[in-house]
């Protein structure tokens, strides 16, 4: 099947910088949504304006439902873009800065007002069409911006950082939004976004970008639970990284302490590196009996204790090291526990 959107062996690099992308090899689906994350300066809003057409590779192809359009201008690309500013015209009622796209292909305006109010419905905003931009709220006001991308049936959706304007709660409502017209419309979408609950509560499929190079690409479950490297795992969510050195076919010696895990493959006395993420570390209470565990337990001391409402994240003293943990549970942590099972091996270099 023909990917609606694939960038083959792409590169390009900014005048006179080190700044870019390397050789990237993407593909997109109809009705799929790839999110895009990484670092500030990684790449990620280059990649959109490659496949918009305001940038052109110095190396490679880009394609459109099969076609290559790698030297096509925007216009002919017929992509859907949707900015972090909504860039509505303040002079249009809300129905016109959606049929704008279809003003500019010379639909007639009897047409571009119907398919405006039918797409305006789509986003939930079918009595809110005379409205003018400064009378409409942040999530409105993105939702016409998502009704604009979407009324001439582009072959691709493009968002950069469309929600990081929003407030929390908005946020919240906007991405299901996003997700449910996506969806209904079928079409092929890029998201680039910093905020990895956004990512991972949205994506098919998460690229990861480092310094212009592809690092993973997976599922939100694969790029959490077994993400590459010491890099995806710290970026994705939070991470216990720990050195150590093998004792034996299940066991490593770390700056905690011993730590028995899955058989490994290596040989005692190799350096590997474990990733143990801190929802995955048991918190042991004084009630909790001996027999109960024996396995990986150790005696901490809380060096930081921050509550958030529905869980807690601390902080603890063990060995020469130190643990982070994340739970629900209140009381007082005096000992932990590290599933075998909850220990994985990342490389080393």
């Amino acid at each position: 099947m023909t990917a609606a959107v694939e960038l083959s062996g792409v590169s390009y690099r900014y005048p006179g910088t080190a700044a870019g992308v390397q050789n990237i090899e993407l593909t997109i689906a109809a009705g799929e949504l790839v999110v895009c994350i990484g670092p500030s300066g990684c790449g990620k809003t280059t990649l959109l304006r490659l496949i918009a057409g305001f940038l052109r590779p110095d190396a490679g192809r880009v394609l459109l439902n099969g076609n290559d359009v790698t030297h096509a201008d925007v216009r002919k690309r017929e992509c859907g873009v949707v900015f972090q500013s909504y860039t509505l015209f303040p002079q249009m009622r809300a129905w016109e800065n959606v049929a704008y796209p279809l003003r500019v292909r010379n639909v007639e305006l009897g047409q571009r007002r119907k398919r405006a109010l039918q797409m305006l419905g789509v986003v939930g905003l079918a009595d809110l069409s005379e409205r003018l931009p400064s009378s409409l709220s942040g999530g409105q006001q993105q939702r016409v911006a998502l009704a604009r991308a979407l009324i001439f049936e582009p072959r691709a959706l493009l968002l950069d950082e469309p929600l990081s304007a929003l407030d929390a709660a908005t946020r919240l409502s906007m991405r299901e939004e996003i997700r449910r017209v996506q969806k209904a419309q079928d079409i092929a979408a890029l998201l680039i976004t910093h905020d990895q609950d956004e990512a991972l509560s949205l994506a098919d499929r998460i690229f990861v970008l480092r310094e212009g190079r592809l690092v993973q690409n997976g599922t939100p479950h694969a790029i959490y639970d077994r993400p590459a490297d010491s890099f995806v795992a710290q970026f994705v969510g939070q991470a216990n990284l720990l050195d150590g050195v093998t004792t034996g076919p299940d066991s490593v010696e770390t700056p905690i302490g011993r730590i028995a895990m899955r058989p490994h493959g290596y040989e005692r006395g190799a350096a590997i590196r474990l990733l143990v993420r801190p929802e995955r570390v048991e918190p042991l209470w004084a009630t909790t009996a001996a027999s109960d565990v024996d396995t990986n337990i150790f005696l901490v001391r809380v060096l930081r204790d921050a509550f958030f409402g529905a869980t807690r994240q601390v902080e603890l003293a063990i060995g020469d090291g130190i643990l982070k943990l994340q739970t629900p549970m209140r009381g007082a942590i005096e000992r932990v526990r590290i599933p075998p099972e909850a220990v994985q091996l990342l490389p080393t270099s």
